[in-house]
């Protein structure tokens, strides 16, 4: 039985953790952290989980809580996890971070894009970022994890396959991205009101969100060079979801029987990457409440470009999903365990 704890279970990945983790039996929680609900029912606040949980909210306490659990969750804002983590805390328990606060390596990068000093780079070299497919090896051996952003978990997987075999110019990549509003979390934002949202959609964090270094830096890992983007995210009136189209230049012709060839090879035997047929774009309502990443593409010749596709649901491959796929690696566990739930439709 692995014991979890979860800090700032009251969000919605947090809450989106408690959902998956409750369908196990393999697995207790142990703790229900949340800085505003100290002392009441979580179920009063989730009623979807009734008669699931009978625990009180506790506070954020990871000292106490390593004591107790032998992985601990921190879904909470970035700063939070840095300002806590401690070498005493890392010897008794995993640690599995939802924040950005050990995604970038370059510390001097992180603390320019987040506006914050970083509490603990200390711990920045040794955390592996949290994306299975692709680190899963040292994921399995880590005791602290940076699990990815939700745009970079998009965004990467529909890119990688591409970029690693060198068939795109990284320098002219343009990342277009939309979001369900859960993206922005549960705190009461003005522009986030059903009548701001509604009806609508807008760019946002144009030229400056904070999820570009993070994608930048991954893919420079896989091109062997520093890599710069263009990324827009954009705000959609639904619950769940990213759709990523991706822009790229081809560095040399390439048939789609070949480009499809390269997906197929990278991703064949992922469980949770599927590869659509070349041209069928991905939908959001085809992965929602799943931890599917849906990838495809189109040959553009006219322009000599390749539009790359991916859409996913943000908050569980996007965030808690993936967090239970790393922490099913860190365990030794089938890394779809409790993980399989088809896609809700409609």
């Amino acid at each position: 039985m692995i014991k979890a704890g979860i800090i700032g279970s009251t969000g919605y990945a947090g809450v989106e953790l408690a959902r998956l983790l409750l369908q196990r039996d393999d697995v207790e929680i142990v703790w229900y952290g949340s800085r505003s609900y100290v002392g009441e029912d979580f179920a009063s606040i989730y009623r979807n989980v009734a008669h699931a949980v009978d625990a009180v909210c506790s506070d954020d306490d990871m000292e106490k809580l390593a004591d107790l659990a032998d992985v601990i969750f921190t879904a909470t804002p970035q700063g939070f996890c840095a300002s806590k983590v401690t070498e005493e805390i890392l010897s008794k328990a995993k640690v599995i971070d939802l924040s950005a606060d050990f995604r970038i390596k370059d510390v001097n990068i992180y603390e320019k894009w987040y506006k914050i000093t970083h509490a603990a780079p200390q711990f920045i070299e040794e955390a592996v970022y949290g994306l299975p497919e692709i680190n899963r090896d040292q994921v399995a051996k880590a005791r602290l994890i940076a699990n990815p952003g939700c745009y970079p978990t998009c965004s990467f997987l529909s890119i990688y396959p591409l970029a690693k075999e060198g068939l795109i110019d990284p320098d002219t990549l343009i990342i277009d991205a939309k979001s369900g509003t859960s993206g922005a979390g549960r705190s009461a934002k003005t522009a986030n009101l059903y009548c701001e949202v509604n009806e609508s959609m807008k760019a946002y964090g144009v030229a400056s969100h904070r999820h570009t270094p993070e994608i930048e830096e991954q893919l420079s890992y896989v091109a062997g060079k520093p890599v710069t983007v263009s990324f827009t995210p954009h705000l959609v009136p639904m619950d769940r979801g990213i759709l990523v189209t991706a822009y790229a230049n081809l560095t040399k012709p390439v048939t789609t029987e070949e480009i499809k060839a390269v997906y197929d090879r990278y991703y064949g035997e992922e469980y949770f990457i599927r590869v659509l047929p070349a041209g069928m774009p991905p939908e959001t309502r085809w992965v929602k409440g799943s931890n599917f990443a849906d990838v495809s593409f189109k040959l553009d010749p006219r322009t000599n470009r390749v539009i790359m596709m991916g859409a996913i649901d943000n908050m569980v491959k996007g965030a808690a999903g993936q967090a239970i796929q790393n922490m099913n690696l860190m365990f030794g566990l089938p890394e779809n365990t409790g993980l399989k739930q088809i896609p809700a439709f409609p």
